[in-house]
């Protein structure tokens, strides 16, 4: 099931970022390589920092997985695109929700505390977006008011929690549910942080 729910996370990063891609109006082999980076960036940065090999250089299953996944999108674009405009936000949400657990629990296994472990699964699960979004010039969530960080953070927090009291496929359901369903609810009614809790810091004054 672990096995599985990686490659969901994988064909979901790619078909993000062929979709961000095809707005920029790059070529197929442009498109297909943010599809890439998109789906392995998040999880080979967070391999890097740990300091293990790189999952998708060990198993190539991600990386054809992520391949095929991009040039499927991209053959089926047309029809994709007639799919509602929030497609590619719900397709993030879910995307970060996966890679997040499976983050959180791949750091448990190298014997890492839970603080970590909760920070390695924000780290993978934005990652891949932000390459998207640098790469196709789209303004990056993380650097938005929109609720994107905040229900990683909680999540990752209510897993670790979890695995603690009820350790079973429930408590990745749930904490997966959560992310989700945060980022769902922020997507759709356009919710953002209270501006209490923002930082503008205006350099045009003169200091006295």
């Amino acid at each position: 099931m672990e096995y599985f729910l990686a490659q969901v996370g994988v064909v979901v990063f790619a078909v993000s970022g062929v979709l961000s891609a095809a707005r920029q109006r790059l070529d197929i082999f442009s498109i297909v390589v943010v599809g890439l980076l998109t789906a392995v960036g998040g999880g080979t940065l967070r391999d890097v920092i740990l300091n293990v090999p790189v999952f998708w250089l060990l198993d190539l299953t991600s990386f054809w997985v992520a391949l095929g996944a991009s040039f499927a999108t991209f053959v089926g674009i047309r029809f994709i695109l007639k799919l509602p405009l929030r497609l590619l936000s719900y397709l993030d949400a879910m995307g970060v929700a996966l890679f997040a657990v499976q983050a959180i629990d791949k750091t448990l296994l190298f014997g890492y505390p839970a603080p970590v472990a909760v920070v390695m699964g924000l780290i993978t699960s934005i990652a891949g977006g932000i390459i998207r979004d640098v790469v196709t010039h789209r303004p990056t969530l993380l650097l938005s008011r929109e609720l994107y960080a905040t229900p990683i953070l909680l999540g990752g927090v209510l897993y670790v929690v979890l695995l603690r009291l009820m350790p079973s496929p429930l408590s990745r359901g749930i904490a997966m549910g959560l992310i989700f369903g945060l980022r769902a609810i922020a997507i759709r009614w356009q919710i953002f942080l209270p501006l209490r809790l923002t930082l503008k810091i205006d350099l045009d004054q003169d200091e006295c």
